[in-house]
């Protein structure tokens, strides 16, 4: 009879809700973790540093609040990740964190991506954090210009409206998106 014990992993583990392998690296560096997580319709970001106790959140920014600002398009792009990230970079810096480093938990890392736009959002606006350019989206992505460009495309083809419902049910133009990410831009910044 063998009388071997096996251990139970974390809880959080069993759930598929934490990689602790992943986790116990970026803890390692000693900076603050900038988390990204994203739903269908928005992207959330929070500054957080380890503490033996419990994570301690710096600071915190969703796209939501975006609409602060003059943003009145969907929260859940590639431009409105953009902005996001320079929203939280702007409350790290009131919050004198100068510095962090990337944690996409789960999610897979495919270059060009929104958590990316988040992390160039933020290191636009001063905030350091390591990372290759080869990962983060083109300009025209950033801007918005190519959800602009497509919808130009369908207002000749006659299905503008039902691909941009959703859009025009926020009162926004898609084909005015890279002027509105600019104006956003230039509050955020003005705004620090």
């Amino acid at each position: 009879m063998s009388t071997t014990t096996r251990s139970v992993p974390f809880r959080r583990k069993r759930e598929g809700r934490t990689d602790y392998r992943k986790r116990i690296k970026l803890l390692m560096s000693g900076k603050p973790r900038l988390t990204v997580r994203m739903s269908l319709k928005n992207i959330r970001a929070q500054l957080i540093t380890f503490s033996e106790k419990g994570d301690i959140v710096q600071a915190q920014a969703d796209t939501k609040e975006l609409k602060n600002y003059g943003w009145n398009y969907p929260a859940s792009n590639t431009p409105s990740g953009y902005l996001l990230g320079m929203l939280i970079a702007k409350k790290a810096k009131e919050k004198g964190v100068g510095e962090a480093i990337l944690d996409i938990g789960f999610r897979k890392s495919v270059p060009g991506s929104t958590v990316f736009a988040v992390l160039k959002g933020a290191v636009d606006s001063g905030l350091r954090i390591p990372h290759g350019e080869a990962i983060v989206p083109k300009p025209e992505r950033l801007s918005g210009k190519h959800i602009a460009e497509y919808a130009a495309k369908l207002k000749a083809n006659g299905s503008y409206e039902k691909k941009f419902s959703g859009y025009l049910k926020l009162g926004a133009k898609p084909e005015d998106m890279p002027q509105a990410v600019e104006t956003v831009k230039q509050k955020l910044q003005g705004a620090s």
